[in-house]
């Protein structure tokens, strides 16, 4: 009986055609890929904003972004690395059940997309996932002077005059984030010798100009999103994904441009 077999020229078609395919299908599903986590991301976002408005409901305000509370640690242990992070309750350990030390690497409080290429820094959940704005959850103190402004009593969700315009959480190089970090000129220069001073908003367009720890560029410069997006959870509840850029603050003159009631409530 007579064997059938593949001529040459036949096996090298088939092998352009297989290889045609995969040129083709790789990027939709890498794409296909990048759309998953930015869409769990942005479910993460609308948990966490649940987590707020529960613990606002509960202590007629929002938590401390930082708490120094070193006496008491907070359930899991300290988040973050002592050599750079401070020790203490950040404002996901005040929400019960938010986050263990032990899950980190699957707490809703980790961006799925994040970008960072120091494993350190990646393993930290300080680092590359999500801030809340400090004009909104105050902290107990700040390693620098003159930010005055983002210490004391963290606001209720009642004292936002514009919530469905104002940021509470967003895509954020640290676990913090204020409008200096989003400003073209910052009342205070930022520098990049305390970790806190390199949180940025991801692929915002003066991140290439910002002083940032190794490991953070891609993050920060390129972004996690399609199109350089950000999902951002505001103080109505509301989740939306927007560009990056939309966050800018510009200083025109003496004031801000998109400052607020954008970042600080007023």
């Amino acid at each position: 009986m007579k064997r059938f077999s593949f001529t040459l020229t036949e096996l090298l078609v088939v092998i352009s055609t297989i290889a045609l395919l995969v040129a083709i299908f790789i990027p939709v599903l890498r794409s296909s890929r990048q759309r998953t986590k930015t869409i769990l991301c942005g479910s993460n976002i609308k948990q966490i904003t649940v987590g707020l408005f529960m613990y606002d409901s509960q202590n007629q305000t929002l938590p401390l972004s930082f708490g120094k509370t070193i006496t008491v640690p907070p359930p899991g242990g300290y988040a973050g690395y002592n050599e750079y992070d401070r020790m203490g309750w950040w404002w996901f350990n005040f929400i019960e059940g938010f986050y263990k030390k032990s899950d980190a690497k699957t707490s809703v409080v980790q961006c799925p997309s994040k970008r960072l290429t120091n494993p350190k820094l990646n393993n930290d959940i300080l680092c590359g996932n999500y801030g809340v704005n400090r004009s909104i959850c105050k902290s107990f103190d700040d390693r620098q002077s003159k930010r005055e402004e983002f210490v004391g009593t963290p606001l209720s969700t009642s004292q936002i005059p514009n919530p469905g315009k104002t940021l509470l959480i967003v895509d954020s190089g640290y676990a913090i984030i204020t409008w200096w970090h989003a400003a073209d000129n910052p009342p205070v220069t930022l520098s990049n010798g305390i970790i806190e001073d390199t949180a940025y908003i991801s692929g915002l367009k003066i991140n290439k100009n910002r002083n940032l720890w190794p490991g953070q560029e891609q993050d920060a410069i390129y972004g996690r999103h399609p199109n350089k997006t950000v999902n951002v959870g505001f103080a109505d509840g509301h989740i939306s994904r927007i560009k990056a850029d939309d966050l800018f603050v510009e200083k025109t003159g003496e004031s801000y441009k998109n400052k607020t009631p954008l970042w600080v409530p007023k």
